[in-house]
């Protein structure tokens, strides 16, 4: 195996999938692609799994998944991406609100470890629960406990109907219907915030959507239409569903910088003004909510100290900020994850060295350790 050897020679490595999330950068003796990794899905619809290997392409993966009438309810951001980069990412889209983070959907995976070992963790099937905690661990370590080759999916039916529900106003106005909506005990599949920019509008864009059965979506889109009477809501044609969701997947990717920052439902408005302090100033950058999640997502183009400095800010409100993608320049100098509580960088360290002991992967996971 390549690591094994590079293990053995002192090769610093590169894994890189399709390029089109992070850059192929990193400076390394030897770049190692999951393009071979990208073979036909085995699909058990009766048993709602899925094992697919890393380098197939996620909208492919789901493609196929459909004709079978099942899927992976996650729409990470971003275009062209291989399946490989979504989990070592753990990138997660609007609908994480209803249905949970990446790492919910995945029931287990095989990792070629820094050194070459070949660890097969987790199951097949939901109730095989053996090595999950690893399984959670490789799911957004951004490979750098080592290179993720499959994934065993757990699956849902294709649901029969899929609604989707927009309103345009001020940010104020529209995080009090989010929580609004929160306070009633409605879940729907996505509750979104979009900023102008990433909306194309002049205005933030709160974007709610149901899936399910024909009564189950009509009596949510009922109920959604109550808790927000005094906004203006427009429901969209399927096809301009499909449009809009599609665009706020895609814009992620066109500025250059990705950070990611997790708040509690309650600090969306500190966190949020905090984040535009410090990184987009003049309300000009791409910008998503998930206000059920407490989940910010920032796309735009800022130096690293202006990035570590936000990161500084959040860790003081223990906020976790991630560098989702960036230049090599940007993610070596701030790291993918930055501690915000004590202790944290020496555990990083540590799982790595468990991993990786020889530090052959380029992936600067933390820029404290």
């Amino acid at each position: 195996m390549v690591l094994h050897t590079a293990t053995a020679e002192g090769w610093r490595v590169r894994v890189q999938g399709m390029g089109t999330w992070n850059p192929a950068d990193a400076p390394a003796d030897f770049a190692l692609t999951t393009e071979q990794f990208s073979g036909p899905i085995d699909v058990a619809p009766a048993d709602l799994v899925a094992t697919a290997g890393a380098g197939i392409r996620w909208d492919r993966f789901r493609s196929q998944l459909a004709e079978h009438g099942v899927w992976v309810p996650s729409d990470p951001p971003g275009e062209g991406r291989s399946l490989g980069s979504v989990v070592a990412t753990a990138t997660a889209g609007p609908l994480r609100t209803g249905f949970g983070p990446l790492r919910d959907h995945v029931l287990g995976l095989t990792l070629v470890a820094g050194d070459g070992r070949i660890i097969r963790v987790g199951g097949k099937v939901a109730k095989n629960v053996a090595g999950f905690d690893v399984t959670k661990l490789a799911t957004g370590s951004f490979g750098a406990l080592g290179v993720i080759t499959s994934v065993n999916f757990r699956l849902r039916a294709v649901p029969r109907a899929d609604v989707t529900l927009v309103a345009n106003n001020k940010r104020d106005i529209l995080l009090q219907a989010a929580r609004s909506i929160i306070a009633e005990g409605v879940t729907p599949a996505a509750l979104e915030m979009i900023s102008p920019k990433a909306g194309a509008r002049d205005d933030w864009t709160l974007a709610m959507r149901e899936v399910g059965t024909d009564t189950a979506v009509e009596a949510a889109r009922s109920t959604l239409l109550a808790v927000t009477a005094p906004l203006s809501i427009r429901m969209l044609p399927p096809e301009d569903a499909a449009r809009f969701w599609g665009l706020v997947r895609s814009r992620a990717v066109h500025p250059p910088t990705t950070i990611r920052c997790g708040t509690v439902p309650s600090g969306l408005d500190d966190a949020l003004d905090a984040l535009q302090h410090h990184l987009d100033k003049h309300c000009e950058d791409w910008i998503t909510v998930n206000a059920l999640a407490g989940v910010i997502r920032w796309s735009g183009s800022a130096p690293a100290d202006r990035i570590k400095l936000f990161r500084h800010v959040a860790a003081q409100r223990e906020m976790p900020v991630t560098l989702e993608r960036a230049d090599w320049q940007v993610r070596s100098e701030v790291g993918h994850f930055g501690a915000y509580s004590e202790g944290v960088g020496r555990l990083v360290s540590s799982l790595r060295r468990t991993f990786d002991p020889a530090s052959v992967l380029v992936v600067p996971m933390s820029n404290d350790t």
